[in-house]
């Protein structure tokens, strides 16, 4: 298996928390703390501490790696969630929402190739 930092669903997911980061600053004042923006910035933040988590148990505790795997997989669909929130309350433009939709869109199916290629490799040890 690749290092992490060779794995691509990290390195992408990695950068597109960085954007939504900067984005949700600047949503409305009292939705930055315990409100919207923070719950995106943790959600998609999530996805990647969980990666890296999860990674540092591939070889001696593949199961746990999937399960860490999972986690990303349904914070991935949560930050979908929060998005939709940010551009139906009129914090989000549409084109920028579009995007970043299609973009974790594209992440949750690395996720999931990633968890179907871990939970295949431990099948095969078994």
């Amino acid at each position: 298996m690749q290092s992490l930092g060779n794995l691509s669903v990290y390195n992408r997911s990695y950068t597109v928390s960085l954007e939504i980061h900067e984005l949700s600053l600047g949503f409305p004042r009292h939705e930055q703390y315990k409100g919207l923006a923070s719950q995106l910035r943790d959600s998609s933040k999530s996805i990647v501490a969980n990666i890296v988590e999860g990674y540092a148990f591939r070889k001696q505790r593949p199961k746990r790696y999937i399960n860490h795997i999972e986690v990303s997989i349904g914070s991935c669909d949560e930050t979908r969630l929060w998005l939709r929130y940010g551009f139906d309350l009129g914090y989000l433009e549409r084109e920028v929402y579009n995007r970043l939709i299609a973009e974790y869109e594209e992440i949750g199916k690395m996720l999931w190739g990633l968890l179907q290629s871990v939970g295949k490799q431990l099948s095969e040890r078994e």
